[in-house]
Formats: C-alpha cells, structure tokens, sequence
C-alpha cells in the first residue's frame, strides 16, 4: 500500500449556542509546491446552507460530499499546511466516527489524487481505550446453546464425542441436512475440526432421526443416551435447527471444556418464539461483495435468524441489475468525482461502483433458502430514490425546482414522482424481474423518510392534488403507495414498508406488514391501527448505533447509545398491550451503512449486537440469561 502524498486531519470543539466548529488541517506531504486545487471530503456531520468557513470557502455540498476552495493564491510548500475552520453544522458529533469518511484533492489539471485521514479529534480530550462491552460471563449449565433453547434438562459427559454421524439407514434427506450443517460449519469455523461425518467413527455418537407430527413448525426435540442422540422433528427447518445445536453444543465443549461440557443424558425441546427472526443490511451505502453477503447469511442461520431484509436501493446506489433498465447500474451504482454520483460515505479519488446481477441473486437466494432463510428485497420508493432519479430523467417532473426541498441526509428533491405516470411504468418493470429472482412472500418497499413538502413544487403533483382532493406530502405518498400495493398484489406479492407507510391515510392494512423503527410506541400505534408489525426500534435494534458514549467508540447517535447488554435486556413484546400482540411478528435488527467503512467498525457494532437479537426473536423473555450469553458469544463467528 502507497503512502498518500497529503493528508487531511480534523478536529472538533464545540461552540456556545451552536453545534460547535470543526479545525481542518491539510499537509503536503509530497516533494512538489502545491496549488491551484480544491479539497473534497465525505462526513455525516455536514456544513449546513449558513455556516462560516474561515481559510476556505465551500464550493459545493450534495448530503455527505463537501468541496472546499483554498484562499486565491494560496500555495502549500513541501512539508507545509493549510488550516481551515467552518462554524455551522448540521448535528453536533459524538464520535470519532462523525469525521472524516473519505478525501482527495482535485489538481489544477484536473486529476484526483488521493488524501488520507484520521478519525476525528475531540479537541483537549485524548480517545483512550475503547471500553470492554462483554463481562466475563457464567454459566450455570454447561451448555453452548444460543439462541437457549425453550427447555432443557442434561447431563454433562467428561469427554465430548469425536464426532456425530447419521444412524445407519438414515434417509437421504436426514443425510442431506447433516452435511449441510457440516458445510456451514466449516465455512464459518475452517480451522476447527467438523463436529459431523457421514460415517461412523471410533468415540464418536450416532445421530437417529424420527418424526414428530405432534410438534409445531421449525421446532425440534434432542435426547441424549449414551449410545446415540435422538433427532425429532417434522418439518426442515426442525431439522436444520436441531442439528446446528448439535453443533454449537459440540463446538463449546471443544473451544472451552473448562466451561461447556456436551451431554451424555436428556432432553432438549425448543421452538422458535417468532415466525420473523430478521436481520436487514444497507448495501446502498456500503457495497457487500456476494461472498459477503453468503458469510452473513450463514452467520444468521448459526443465530437461528430466518430472514435477511436486502436493503438494495436508496439515494447512494441503486445495487440490482434490472435489465430493462441497465442504466441503473451503470449511472446509479457508481460514485466518484467525475460520476453523476458524486463521492459518498468511503468513496475518494477513483471511482467506486458495485451491483449484483441476476445470477448474483439466483445465488444468494439459493444459498439462503438451503439455510431457512427468507431474502426479502427492498426497493426503497418514493423516498431514498437520487440514485433512480439521477439514473433515469425520464422520472423527474421537469418543471419542478431542482432544489425544491431536501432529505434529512441532505438530498435535493430525491422522491419518486406520483405523478408522472412512467414513475408506475417504471416501477412495474421492476417488479417483474424481481417476481422470479425473489420467491418471498414480501417485497419491502420503504416507503420512509420522505421529507415534508416534497412534491408541492411540483406542476404534476399540483395537478394531481386538485384532481384526487390530496392534501400535502403524506397523501401525496399514500395516494402513491397504494397503487404500488395494488401493483404488488396483482403479481403475487404483499408489501412490507417502515411505519412511514401509515401515514396520510396509509395503504390497506390486509397483507401489509410495516416495521417499527423510530421509537416502540409507534409499533403499538401501527397495531392499534390494525397493522401486522416487526419491531425493529433504533433505541434497541439499530447496530449502527455506537455501544458507549465515549468520544472513540464508533457508530451513530441520533437514538442514544446502545451497549450489547441494552439490546439483549429489551423485549419488545413488552412495550405491546396484551390484545395487540397478535399482530406482532417478531424483530429484526438493522445494520445500516453509513459508519460502516471497514471491517473492523463492521464487526465491533454488529457482534455481539446481533446474536442478542437471535436470542430475543428465539427464546422466551424468562429463559435469557446475560451473563450465560456473554459466556457463550465470545466463540461465535463474526463477518
């Protein structure tokens, strides 16, 4: 890796009656004079429209991207710097991960060249270690289960079996699902010996397989003799369930005998406590390369986690080739300097783009469906929607104000028309060649954060107003989401959304399923109005956000801090009147990509975070235990 030639440092300070300033310092650390350029970066923590920059003046900003001009003339000798203050922002940072995402310098030329960076400073106040987030834990049981399973009674053997093996005569099925657990197993733990064979072994235990028409759906039943494990279940997922606890019971007993133990005697009966057990991923903002994308689904099936919500489109890049429309991935999934996308979050110098084809898919909806886990695409509309707009022309009004309002993240004008009719051309093509792609049930179609007052500049939507008798953006989207779920329905599909959808009138709560993102109280108002929900909070479920309020954790803010043992304790089932909780679910956890610009950051927010929410969607509220978890996490896989 080459060193860069200049370097971009920032710090923060806060500032009395404001969200504080930030101190930008650039060095040439280059042999040559430098002049004649402008300097851009990518932040979350953006310049608003009023500010004041002192030393430099901002060129231009589009959400994240901010371009700055040096004072006229100015020159930078080798070993020198230039340093530039703006007051005026649009959120006060709290982490070091507010800074700087991304840097380069464009030359007098016109090149790009590229600048490194650190995380952002705190001025006065050293970073310091990032604090511990696990106790040591205990167990009282010496069993690696997680999720725990709903009921348990064992004996504990001194010496774990060599391996496991399917009874002689087991059907083809039964050894099928045997060396599909063995599969993942290797795949998530390649180092470590396979807790499974197909044959018998010397000290290993045979596994016998039986029917059990009496239990419900992806339940299963284990007992444990000294002479054989019994497998019962009556369906695939059972299956799939029960011998992955096979292998997380083996795999404790090797990584730590001194605590896990595997059983020689009893009884395991467990069954999941949801039908929706949910993991979502942004690869809008961040792009997750396939082998990603599969390594993550098998860390959800080890969590006995069975859906994976694909959050595909947004305003930063659309990621799904769509054939009738290949310009959405040749403009829509490249970022850069000289791209209709401009640079965000992580992207410098050299272009970046990133999509899945539809083999991609074929692939991972494959990959999943061999592990019990449902891919449920979203396709988020009309909010969200630059990377579509900024793709396609033909979806904007073209008569509205280019600037007519803005996103929370700072997008202009980044909603879906309902107005112009190619809007529903368009978003028809689409749903055609998802239908085959995704068997779902849903497709997610977001449906969030559309900002107030988009439209109302807009000729069409006027028009449209007068005409339907609509009256502002929330029945504008109303209007708008509806026909989009009597597009769904008319091919198969029912529409999952955030608790946005509600909104102005909402859509037809009979096939609809919303998630709760923004506080629990609006799930409980989601199902008083009659809506099926997920829950899914910030304050809980959101992994972006940062575990501790220390300057040098990593993360986002907006909802708190969430620390591991904050997601693990909260039952969202809890926050529900007891008539209301037949319309929920169950709960998913959201990984969103904004801080996420390397696998490290990946990693420290999502783990242990995720494997709580997998024990909080599988086992009851009285059967968790925190510092059995912690315990058991520490062996568990991570991307």
């Amino acid at each position: 890796m080459t060193v860069a030639d200049y370097r971009l440092e920032a710090s923060w300070s806060p500032v009395e009656g404001s969200f504080g300033r930030f101190t930008f310092t650039l060095f040439n650390l280059s042999a040559k004079t430098l002049s004649g350029f402008t300097l851009a970066y990518t932040s979350l923590t953006r310049v608003a429209d009023k500010h004041v920059a002192e030393g430099a003046t901002l060129k231009r900003r589009v959400a994240n991207f901010h371009e700055y001009s040096p004072p006229e003339g100015l020159t930078i000798k080798p070993g020198g710097s230039w340093q530039f203050t703006v007051e005026g922002l649009t959120n006060g940072p709290k982490h070091v991960t507010s800074g700087i995402k991304s840097a380069y310098l464009t030359l007098a030329d016109g090149r790009h060249v590229p600048v490194s960076f650190g995380d952002l400073m705190l001025a006065g106040v050293e970073r310091g270690e990032l604090p511990e987030l696990l106790p040591k834990g205990e167990v009282t049981e010496p069993f690696s289960l997680l999720p725990w399973p709903l009921f348990l009674s064992l004996r504990p053997d001194d010496m774990p079996p060599v391996a496991l093996y399917p009874a002689a005569g087991s059907s083809a099925k039964n050894i099928r699902a045997v060396e599909k657990v063995l599969a993942l197993y290797q795949r998530l733990f390649p180092a470590d010996n396979v807790p499974f064979t197909l044959q018998p072994v010397q000290g290993g235990r045979q596994i016998r397989f039986k029917g059990e028409s009496s239990i419900m759906e992806a339940a299963y039943e284990l007992r444990f003799t000294a002479q054989e494990i019994i497998l019962g279940t009556d369906d695939a997922a059972g299956l799939l369930y029960g011998l992955i606890s096979l292998a997380q019971l083996l795999h404790g007993a090797r990584h730590d005998p001194e605590t896990f133990q595997f059983p020689v005697f009893g009884t395991i009966a467990d069954q999941p406590r949801y039908t929706w057990r949910g993991c979502h991923l942004d690869v809008s903002r961040q792009f997750y390369p396939v082998p990603d994308i599969k390594r993550l689904i098998d860390i959800l099936a080890w969590n006995k986690l069975n859906i994976f919500h694909w959050h595909l489109t947004d305003d930063e890049a659309w990621r799904l080739e769509i054939k009738a429309y290949p310009e959405l991935t040749e403009i829509g999934a490249k970022r850069g300097p000289d791209e209709v996308l401009l640079p965000q979050l992580g992207d410098g110098a050299e272009p970046r783009s990133g999509f899945y084809n539809q083999e991609d898919v074929r692939g991972v909806v494959a990959h999943a469906g061999m592990l019990r886990v449902e891919v449920v695409p979203e396709i988020d509309i009309p909010g969200h929607s630059s990377a579509a707009l900024l793709s396609l022309l033909q979806l904007v009004d073209g008569q509205e104000a280019p600037d007519g309002y803005r996103s929370v993240q700072g997008y202009p004008n980044n909603a879906l028309n309902p107005a112009v009719e190619f809007t529903y051309e368009f978003l028809g093509k689409v749903f055609d060649e998802m239908l085959p792609l995704f068997p779902s049930e849903y497709i997610h179609i977001g449906g969030d954060e559309v900002p107030h007052g988009s439209w109302l500049a807009s000729p069409l939507c006027r028009t449209l107003m007068e005409r339907e008798k609509l009256a502002g953006t929330a029945e504008l989207q109303s209007y708008f989401l509806r026909r989009i779920k009597a597009m769904l329905a008319e091919r198969g599909k029912k529409l999952a959304g955030w608790n946005e959808v509600s909104q102005g009138g909402g859509v037809d709560r009979e096939g609809t399923l919303l998630m709760a993102w923004e506080k629990p109280d609006v799930g409980i108002e989601l199902a008083g109005e009659g809506y099926d929900i997920v829950m899914t909070p910030g304050q809980a479920y959101y992994l972006d956000m940062a575990q501790a309020e220390d300057w040098g954790e990593p993360g986002a803010s907006w909802a708190g801090f969430t620390p591991p043992e904050k997601t693990y304790a909260y039952e969202a089932e809890g926050e529900l009147p007891e008539e209301l909780r037949e319309r929920m679910r169950g709960i998913q956890a959201c990984i969103w990509g904004e801080n996420f610009v390397s696998r490290a950051y990946f990693n420290r927010l999502v783990f242990p975070r995720l494997p709580a929410i997998a024990e909080a969607a599988w086992t009851p509220c009285l059967r968790k235990d925190w510092l059995r978890f912690a315990a058991i996490v520490r062996m568990w896989p991570t991307l």
